[in-house]
């Protein structure tokens, strides 16, 4: 599904009505449609302009039109933030996840927007960043065998085509010889070897100040030795949504050219069971030096984000750093598939997120992080374990990363819930990946540049 800039709108609407669409019917000659969606008493914010969006696009879909013509007058009383979550609307709420073994199936639908209160350059960063949050989508919900953790770094090296962003993979030798023993604890335990991804963008070079976006990309994750339940193996796959989200993130920033510079680290691999699988009681030493204590094999992400953390704040000189995985089920526990989980180690750092996350119109709820949670992670055998001694599973994953951030202003989102749902939550979503987190961190970065 393609979007189309400046056509002319045949009918407007005010905020207060809601938002309009002019929709052509496929098979009627007698001329333009109007679909109406009102928005009732909600207060116009960006999650209340993607469900409207979102819903319109949908029924647009339901009756079969051939193309569409949006109206984004409303969504440019927002500003970018509102063009952005009308974009995300409208590409989310078309959305289609089926794959075939060659190509995706898309809807086959034109979409035009047009309207007044909003900018061409506004226009073209959302639009890019609607097309990252399709291809977030498109990561997570491929199947694992066409998606192996070599195939995956070139696919986010490749989606980097054209734009200003260093790539760099590094292979298993390679990590071996760096020492990144996290990451190859839980990858040598596939046929199919580990990597380590790298994207640089430099938009503001001028400036001292560099953003390390690491990301979980385990494309399969069985739990190893502890191995996941029946009913937990059907979402294995999605297991690197937060390696999608940062990657993704990282290419709307250069496609719009923000004025930022960030850098997104991956580490990927899958988590199987083999001779060469870690189990539990066995301790590795990590990028950083410390001695890990392996306890559960199926708490394998915070081992391999050990290790980006790591590379992120050594190698890479990064400045601030924020994580994003699927990490726990103990998050999804507590919030569902509505909110996602954030760990931070400096409130203002965190106050950043919280205005991103006003502007994409996510939401995410903040963990304690205090030492009574750190000490649950010491081990009598290494300098760590990966996990707790007494429970608080979501919050003690992130207490272990956090000695991975070498007192760098840190966040770690939590999407464990939020990334992929059976059942819409609003009318942007559809079953399946939601892309989650690519458009706060998108805002986040580019909070920066102010």
């Amino acid at each position: 599904m393609k979007i189309y800039n400046n056509e002319p709108i045949q009918a407007k609407a005010g905020i207060g009505e809601g938002a309009y669409l002019t929709a052509r019917y496929q098979l009627q000659a007698e001329g333009p449609t109007l679909i109406t969606v009102g928005r009732g008493e909600e207060a116009w914010t960006p999650l209340t302009c993607k469900d409207l969006y979102g819903k319109a696009v949908k029924t647009a879909l339901e009756l079969k039109c051939e193309s569409c013509l949006f109206d984004l007058t409303p969504a440019g009383e927002l500003g970018l933030a509102g063009l952005c979550a009308a974009l995300e609307g409208i590409c989310g709420g078309g959305y289609k996840q089926k794959f075939s073994l060659s190509d995706r199936w898309e809807p086959e639908m034109a979409c035009y927007a047009g309207g007044e209160g909003w900018r061409e350059e506004d226009f073209a960063a959302a639009l890019e960043l609607a097309r990252s949050i399709v291809e977030a989508r498109n990561l997570v919900n491929c199947p694992a065998n066409l998606l192996t953790p070599m195939k995956f770094a070139e696919t986010l090296t490749g989606m980097m085509s054209g734009l200003p962003v260093q790539t760099r993979v590094l292979s298993r030798d390679e990590l071996a010889e760096k020492g990144l023993g996290g990451l190859l604890a839980v990858g040598d335990s596939s046929g199919h070897p580990p990597a380590l991804v790298t994207l640089r963008y430099m938009g503001a070079p001028e400036s001292g100040e560099v953003l390390g976006l690491v990301g979980k990309g385990v494309t399969v994750d069985t739990g190893g030795y502890s191995l996941k339940s029946r009913d937990s193996m059907e979402g294995i796959k999605g297991d690197m949504a937060g390696a999608a989200a940062v990657a993704c993130a990282l290419r709307a920033l250069a496609a719009s050219g923000a004025k930022v510079n960030a850098v997104a680290v991956i580490p990927t691999c899958e988590n199987r069971i083999s001779r060469e699988s870690a189990v539990p009681g066995d301790v590795i030493r990590s990028l950083s030096g410390q001695t890990i204590e392996i306890l559960n094999t199926d708490a394998e992400g915070r081992l391999i984000l050990a290790d980006g953390l790591t590379w992120a704040a050594r190698e890479e000189k990064c400045t601030r750093l924020v994580d994003a995985a699927t990490l726990t089920g103990a998050i999804w526990a507590m919030l569902g598939y509505v909110t996602a989980g954030v760990m931070a180690s400096d409130d203002g750092w965190y106050g950043r997120l919280e205005a991103a996350a006003a502007l994409s119109g996510e939401k995410y709820w903040r963990m304690p992080l205090c030492k009574e949670y750190e000490r649950m992670v010491e081990s009598d055998m290494a300098d760590v374990r990966n996990t707790s001694k007494d429970g608080c599973g979501a919050i003690t994953a992130g207490a272990f990363l956090k000695r991975f951030t070498q007192d760098l202003p840190w966040l770690h989102l939590d999407i464990a819930g939020t990334a992929s749902v059976n059942k819409p939550v609003w009318q942007h979503q559809v079953s399946g990946a939601t892309g989650a987190a690519v458009s706060t961190l998108f805002h986040l970065a580019a909070g920066l540049a102010e």
